[in-house]
Order: C-alpha cells, then sequence, then structure tokens
C-alpha cells in the first residue's frame, strides 16, 4: 500500500495525540476536566431538536448540493440582521457539512500554487493546502499587532502565486477580533491578484465586548470573498455538521460544480433543523451568557496565578502567556487531570502559549478553578 505523500510526510492531528493521551488516563482512573477541544458541550436548544426530528421523513433522499431554498433563505436572513448584509440565497449561498471539510477542500477547486494561511491557527488551512497540492506560506500573528496580519509584508511575486488566504476572526486560538480594514485590504489584492480571501468566522457569535466582531459579510463588494460559518459554536450543534459558504457568486457557483464530486450536502432534516437555528437570536444570547458565566469564573483566577489572557474578548478561548515552560506546565496540568492545548498545537509561533477552552459546564468550570488554585499557587 503506498500512502499519500502529503499523509505521509505530516504528523498526527494534534487533538489526536491529545485524545490518546486522555484515554489513557481515564483508563488510569484521573478525573479529567477538559478544556482541550474547542467543542461545546451545552445541550443542544430543544427547538432545534423538535424541527429536526420534525422533518424526518419515511424516504430519505440524497441531499442536493445547493441545499434546501428555505435554509438559504434562512441565512441570507440572518446576514442582513447579523452584518447588514444582502445576499442573494439562489447565487451567493451553499451549505455546507459544517465549515471543517468546506475548509479542506476549497484550495482543490480554485487554480494557483500557494495558500496563504496565519499561524498560530487553526492546523485545517494548511493541512487542506498540502492534501491539495499547495505550497504553504505562513503570514505570523504576534502579540505587539493585535494578532493581525501584516499583508504588506508578502511580497507581490507571492500574491500572484496565491490560490486563498485564510483569515480568522475572532481568532483561534488566540481570540482576536479583526477592524473591517483589515478585510478590506485583503479583498483589495485579492481582486488585484485574482486570489480568494477565505475568512473563517466560526466564532463571530461568542464575544464579550459591546459590539458584536466585525464580518468580512459586510464589506461592500464581496467580490472574491468568501465567508466560512457554523452552528456548532453559535447554536451548540458540533454534532449536526451544518454550515455555510457564502460571497462571490462566481466562487459560489464553482463550488456548485466541484462540490457533487465529493458528495458532501448535508441530509435534508439536518437543514431544516439548521433553518429553524438560523432564524432565531433568543438562544444566542443565552448561549453567550453562559461562556460569560464560565469566564468569569476562570479568567480572574488564571491571571491572578499570573496566566495572562494575551487574546481578545471574543471566541470561548483564552490564549494564555505562558513563556518557556508552557508546554512543560500544560503536561503537569494534564497528569492532574485539566487537559488545555499546547500553543505548538497551532503552529511554532503558538509556542509558549496555552490555549483553554471554555466547553465544560460551569460546575466543572468552577471544580477546575479550585484545583487549578491549589496547582498553580
Amino acid at each position: 500500500m503506498k500512502p499519500s505523500p502529503a499523509l505521509d510526510a505530516m504528523a498526527a492531528y494534534p487533538f489526536t495525540r491529545l485524545t490518546e493521551a486522555k484515554r489513557r488516563l481515564q483508563a488510569a482512573g484521573v478525573d479529567l476536566i477538559d478544556f482541550g477541544m474547542g467543542e461545546p458541550r451545552e445541550e443542544t436548544p430543544a427547538f432545534i431538536r423538535a424541527a429536526l426530528a420534525e422533518a424526518i421523513e419515511p424516504l430519505s433522499a440524497y441531499p442536493l448540493t445547493e441545499g434546501l431554498p428555505e435554509l438559504r433563505a434562512a441565512v441570507a436572513g440572518w446576514a442582513a440582521r447579523r452584518a447588514g448584509a444582502a445576499l442573494d440565497p439562489n447565487t451567493q449561498i451553499l451549505p455546507t457539512m459544517g465549515s471543517k471539510e468546506a475548509i479542506f477542500t476549497l484550495a482543490q477547486a480554485l487554480g494557483g500554487d500557494v495558500v496563504v494561511v496565519p499561524t498560530p491557527a487553526y492546523p485545517v488551512y494548511a493541512r487542506g493546502a498540502a492534501f491539495a497540492g499547495r505550497d504553504v506560506v505562513e503570514l505570523p500573528l504576534d502579540a505587539a499587532n493585535g494578532f493581525l496580519p501584516e499583508l504588506d509584508a508578502v511580497p507581490a511575486s507571492t500574491w500572484a502565486r496565491t490560490a486563498v488566504l485564510w483569515l480568522n476572526y475572532p481568532n483561534n486560538p488566540t481570540a482576536a477580533t479583526a477592524p473591517l480594514g483589515l478585510y478590506e485590504q485583503a479583498a483589495g489584492l485579492a481582486r488585484e491578484h485574482g486570489f480568494v480571501v477565505a475568512s473563517d468566522e466560526a466564532y463571530s457569535e461568542v464575544h464579550f465586548g459591546s459590539e458584536p466582531p466585525v464580518s468580512a459579510l459586510q464589506l461592500g463588494d464581496l467580490g472574491h470573498v468568501a465567508v466560512f460559518n457554523t452552528l456548532s459554536k453559535r447554536s451548540s450543534m458540533p454534532g449536526y455538521r451544518t454550515g455555510f459558504v457564502a460571497g462571490d457568486p462566481e466562487l459560489i457557483a464553482l463550488l456548485r460544480r466541484f462540490r457533487p464530486n465529493v458528495g458532501t450536502a448535508p441530509q435534508a432534516f439536518v437543514q431544516r433543523a439548521a433553518a429553524a437555528a438560523w432564524a432565531d437570536e433568543q438562544h444566542v444570547v443565552a448561549m453567550r451568557a453562559g461562556y460569560r458565566a464560565k469566564r468569569d469564573v476562570l479568567l480572574p483566577l488564571l491571571e491572578a496565578r499570573g496566566l495572562r489572557h494575551a487574546g481578545g474578548d471574543a471566541t470561548f478561548f483564552l490564549w494564555l502567556d505562558v513563556g518557556p515552560e508552557a508546554d512543560a506546565l500544560a503536561e503537569r496540568l494534564l497528569g492532574e487531570g485539566i487537559v488545555l492545548a499546547p500553543g505548538s498545537f497551532f503552529g511554532p509561533s503558538g509556542a509558549g502559549y496555552l490555549r483553554l477552552a471554555l466547553v465544560p459546564t460551569l460546575a466543572d468550570c468552577e471544580r477546575a478553578a479550585e484545583r487549578l488554585d491549589t496547582l498553580l499557587g
């Protein structure tokens, strides 16, 4: 058997390694409180579950790539309310199975030799590029610049070879947000050089500031722009695998041609549940309040113990500035049942940080705070 060269050259997915370590500790009887994976563990709201149940039919046909009209209309309505965007549901919105698979496969549908990715970053941007046979150019994000990329540092010769520039705000892992000017600059470069700006906005609805984070959907011109979003975080629906890509009609038409080849379209009953979720905001307000309560339990304690949150006020992540001993501390805390993700999981520039995902229950966050107070004291 001959494995793909890309797969053969690639280290195991970092969270797979963390899962294996957790299983060993659980088998040894360690009581784990898991802040490692960014997987919501709150109940999916009852009205969404009811919409799913009501949508199950005796005959389940293959779903069409373009998705159900009612789901596209619900996404367009949400985009108008949230970002003032006037999206055409028929030409500018495409339902996806969550956002991960759409992110991973995007480069396969586009020309160009290079995918430009931020670092530290969600690993799938670079991994999708590698499996598509593209070179990866990294854009460093650092605290001194608010974890924003320096687009001016990329030479025109690189932009000319680029297929995709990935942006991700609110940012995973740093929790930083971005100004509209960043998207305007990126979109201008994309139109000049013929690439796509792909904005991963999975955490757009998890925020704690006075104003919601900026979205690329707020751009007046969505030419060469693709926005990815998902209900996994907004509506506590990670297992439903439902999201969308929206933006440039030419790109959406291209993806409608590409995606039937890989057979990735959400089931109709999931799409109907998703339409109900995008149409409601009350449950999202409750979701934010829940994460705020967890943040208020943990963040003051961590900062009092010298683990400063270096990132912004969005996402459900805390990006903890630890210094050279970060990996050793993560290992020590893991042995004591507190699971955090080393910043190095997100690329070399993540070294010195730990990422804490506020996904355990409030009661478990309170238990963890007591345990951390002793361990870090």
